[in-house]
C-alpha cells in the first residue's frame, strides 16, 4: 500500500488489513498437510500432526456424568481414550453410525499434558496438501459451528474445506465447563421443582 493510499484509508481499512496480515503470516507458518473427513455430507480437516491414527468405529463403553458430546471411551493398547462424537460437540444431533463410521485419534494439548482422543466422524476421505496461499481466515459469521473452532478455510478444487482449530474444537477443560454447567442447571430444576 502506497503512503498515499494509507494516507486515504479508513481505520477499520487499516485494521482489517493489519488482522489479516497477521492471520497470513500465522498461517504461513502453519503445516500444510490435512487429513479430510466427512460429518453430515461437509467436508471438514484436522492439520495431520495432531492426527495419530485411524481405527475402525467400535462399540464404546459409556462412562456416566460425561458432557453430551462424550460418546464414551475405548481401550487403545492399554490406554483409555474418550470419544468425541464431533456432530454432538458442533450443536447437531448424534452421528448416525454406518459401516464407513471411524474414528480419528487425535493428540491434544491439556495444561501441560499431552492426550489421545478420539473423534467420531462419518468416512475419512484423504490427506491433502493444501498451501498456505490458499487458505482463507475463518468467516466472521454464517458458519454452522462456532467461529473459535475454525482455523481457516482452505480452498480445493473451487471448494472450501473447513480447517478445524483442535485446540478449541477437543478443550477438554471447556466440556467438562459445561457439563458441570448442566448438571447444576439440572439440580436447580430438580431443586425448585420439589
Amino acid at each position: 500500500m502506497t503512503s498515499t493510499a494509507l494516507k486515504s484509508a479508513g481505520k477499520s481499512d487499516l485494521g482489517a488489513a493489519a488482522a489479516a496480515t497477521q492471520w497470513s503470516r500465522a498461517a504461513s507458518s502453519e503445516q500444510t498437510q490435512y487429513l479430510t473427513f466427512m460429518l453430515e455430507k461437509e467436508t471438514f480437516a484436522l492439520g495431520i500432526l495432531a492426527v495419530k491414527e485411524i481405527i475402525e468405529y467400535h462399540e464404546l463403553t459409556a462412562v456416566p456424568m460425561m458432557p453430551r458430546a462424550v460418546r464414551g471411551v475405548i481401550n487403545l493398547r492399554g490406554s483409555v481414550v474418550p470419544v468425541i462424537d464431533l456432530a454432538v460437540r458442533f450443536g447437531r444431533k448424534p452421528t448416525n453410525i454406518t459401516k464407513r463410521t471411524c474414528i480419528v485419534i487425535v493428540e491434544v494439548e491439556s495444561g501441560t499434558e499431552r492426550q489421545d482422543i478420539g473423534v467420531i466422524v462419518d468416512a475419512v476421505n484423504q490427506v491433502l496438501e493444501i498451501p498456505a496461499g490458499e487458505i482463507a481466515p475463518p468467516p466472521p459469521f454464517g458458519a454452522r459451528i462456532r467461529s473459535d473452532f475454525i482455523q481457516g478455510m482452505g480452498k480445493v478444487d473451487g471448494k472450501f474445506v473447513i480447517l478445524l482449530d483442535v485446540s478449541h474444537v477437543l478443550s477438554i477443560d471447556e466440556m467438562s465447563v459445561l457439563a458441570e454447567a448442566k448438571s447444576s442447571e439440572a439440580a436447580s430444576i430438580e431443586d425448585s421443582s420439589s
